[in-house]
């Protein structure tokens, strides 16, 4: 039996994209938990606070007149009143009722299997030659239902795929393309909608009182965005 040396065959060099993806993995593994992340934002702002409060700002409220000044956070009477005002700043947080009387209506669809169903029956009487588009869309309006995308239509695209007769990985992609390439598209309203409009309320009401933000303000562009991400995707 002779000994033969094993070719093996050279080790291709990285690419300079695979070097960057592999920078921002790295960097992306060393990210704390939110938790911490919001904990050390804390921190740094009352930091920031004590700091800032030392110096005088000529900048005046566009609606009172008056000047704007920066509180010292880390005084005794601040603190108190950060302790004493925590639920009082949980419940006033404008997104929360929006969006916890949506989710409830989400969770209930989400549980009973209406939107899993519904997902399934999209793709099963889908013609062949729409398989791809269908697949980007049902992964768009997934994000209704949280997660779901994440959690069944991709596997679910790999499945259709190979059962279609094509590669089952392309429907990997594709379905993953879908939920997170298209996360903020949607042709109907989701969670992320009262979201956003709670935050925007709140901002215009630092100079209009009064002023309210539908949280279908977005509707269009959403939708818009929707047919855009099945363009580029599915071609």
């Amino acid at each position: 039996m002779s000994n033969h040396a094993v070719n093996k065959a050279p080790d291709t060099p990285p690419s300079a994209m695979d070097k960057f993806l592999n920078l921002i993995e790295r960097a992306g593994n060393k990210i704390p938990d939110p938790a911490l992340l919001f904990f050390w934002g804390l921190i740094i702002v009352w930091g920031l606070s004590a700091l800032f409060s030392q110096f005088q700002f000529e900048l005046i409220h566009p609606v009172t007149g008056t000047a704007i000044e920066v509180k010292n956070l880390l005084t005794g009477q601040s603190l108190a009143e950060f302790l004493a005002g925590m639920v009082k700043t949980f419940t006033g947080f404008a997104p929360l009722g929006i969006v916890l009387v949506a989710m409830l209506g989400v969770g209930v669809a989400e549980a009973s299997g209406f939107i899993n169903t519904g997902l399934k029956k999209m793709l099963n009487v889908t013609p062949a030659k729409l398989l791809t588009p269908m697949l980007i869309l049902v992964a768009i309006v997934s994000h209704t239902a949280a997660d779901a995308g994440y959690v069944l239509v991709i596997p679910l695209g790999g499945i259709i795929f190979h059962a279609a007769g094509r590669h089952p990985l392309a429907g990997i992609a594709a379905a993953f393309a879908g939920v997170s390439g298209g996360f903020s598209a949607n042709f109907i309203p989701s969670g992320i909608d009262p979201l956003l409009a709670g935050f925007t309320e709140s901002a215009a009401q630092i100079l209009d009182k009064d002023y309210v933000v539908n949280p279908l303000s977005n509707l269009m562009f959403t939708g818009f965005s929707s047919l855009l991400v099945i363009a580029v995707v599915g071609t």
